[in-house]
């Protein structure tokens, strides 16, 4: 038999859903000059939620590379083109510095040295679905089956799993 001591083929294990997005976004990044897709998934975690929402990268414009160079890392950054929202440029512009300093930061090296902008509309964000009610009597069952458990973090996680669980079966 092949696999795994679970008796599982290696290919039929769930893998995480990141995978599967690095993946199918790799390419599309690619073209638009991003060497990863982690700027663009993780964009409102690395300049912040106030900036993400009035501005969105559109792509990495590296300088021509002449044609005895190898292809390697440039030695020149590139530039961050944004789409920023109309009537907030001015505020990008003041905060290009941060901007910059961030997006190295958070890719490891000094890839950008300046921000260009286009002053279009932002695609409009999918507003995050509203959590249902809390169940009270899912809750209480909850906290009872995890009495035993020490570790506050991990019991407070284990209550709201619960919590969830207990409240889909509940008529």
């Amino acid at each position: 038999m092949t696999g795994t001591a679970t008796g599982r083929s290696k290919s039929r294990q769930s893998r995480p859903l990141g995978e599967f997005v690095d993946k199918a976004l790799g390419p599309l990044a690619a073209r638009q000059g991003f060497g990863e897709s982690s700027l663009l998934l993780r964009w409102e975690a690395i300049v912040g939620a106030r900036v993400a929402a009035i501005c969105e990268p559109m792509k990495l414009q590296w300088p021509p590379r002449a044609k005895n160079r190898p292809a390697e890392k440039s030695e020149e950054p590139a530039t961050l083109a944004l789409r920023v929202e109309p009537g907030f440029g001015l505020d990008i512009q003041h905060m290009s510095a941060a901007i910059i300093e961030r997006v190295n930061a958070h890719l490891g090296w000094r890839c950008v040295a300046k921000v260009t902008m286009r002053q279009e509309p932002l695609a409009p964000r999918r507003a995050r679905p509203a959590r249902p009610p809390a169940d009270l009597a899912a809750r209480s069952r909850a906290e009872a089956a995890t009495e035993g458990v020490a570790d506050e973090r991990l019991r407070a996680a284990l209550v709201a799993l619960g919590e969830r669980a207990l409240a889909r079966k509940t008529p």
